[in-house]
């Protein structure tokens, strides 16, 4: 059986205020269902975990409990991917695994396993390199909202630059050290996974995953638009 692949898809992609979401989760069926490889697809919690930590942070101030607020949002997400694609006819592991050493035995009989969150301190990011280590993946693709990791902030810095291609050393320099944010925090790559990454030489890939043909080129093994993160 070939190596898998772990794709990480951004909340934000399917937020309401995404016109052609319907299309985007069609597509996506579409996608992993021409895949000749193991997939395990990890699902972040978006605009619906941020407000929903953002409703319960008045009483609450234990980050572990709003972080475990923001993973059932995730899990909330993995399983509509995952209705969507079984509905679609593919082979995806039943139910939602709450780790990742279940995620990757199901991913040795399983085409497609889709998860969430795992546990307070954890973003789905993280979840998603540590799946990756934990499967033997060839590549973690983060899939977001951007097209590239930029030098700098772009909404903060009009001079921020698109970088086509970068180690994991360099990447750990633009998105700080490796301790966990607030409850619902967002960087383009969790500092905490990229350290993880680094630990175990794992390659990465940034993209924009609002466009298809991107996520394709990238599980494809095609040069594709986007960031490449290379071991080093």
């Amino acid at each position: 059986m070939a190596a898998p692949l772990v794709l990480a898809l951004g909340g934000s992609l399917l937020r309401p205020e995404e016109s052609e979401r319907h299309a985007w989760l069609s597509s996506l069926a579409d996608l992993l269902s021409e895949c000749n490889t193991p997939i395990g697809v990890v699902v972040g919690g978006g605009a619906p975990a941020r407000e929903a930590i953002e409703l319960a942070s008045p009483v609450i101030d234990d980050v572990a409990s709003l972080d475990e607020i923001g993973i059932a949002a995730t899990r909330l997400n993995a399983a509509i991917v995952a209705q969507i694609l079984q509905g679609a006819g593919l082979d995806v592991f039943p139910g939602i695994p709450s780790d990742v050493v279940s995620a990757a035995r199901g991913l040795g009989a399983h085409d497609v396993v889709v998860m969430g969150g795992t546990r307070p301190g954890h973003t789905t990011d993280n979840v998603a390199i540590r799946l990756a280590i934990e499967a033997q993946a060839t590549c973690c693709i983060i899939a977001t909202n951007v097209d590239y990791v930029y030098s700098s902030d772009p909404k903060r810095d009009a001079d921020a630059q698109p970088i086509e291609s970068m180690n994991l050393s360099e990447l750990q320099e633009i998105v700080g050290p490796p301790i966990h944010g607030k409850a619902g925090g967002s960087a383009v790559i969790d500092p905490i996974g990229v350290q993880a990454a680094i630990d175990n030489n794992l390659s990465l890939a940034v993209i924009d995953g609002r466009e298809m043909s991107r996520v394709a080129d990238a599980l494809a093994g095609k040069p594709f638009i986007g960031t490449r993160v290379e071991v080093g």
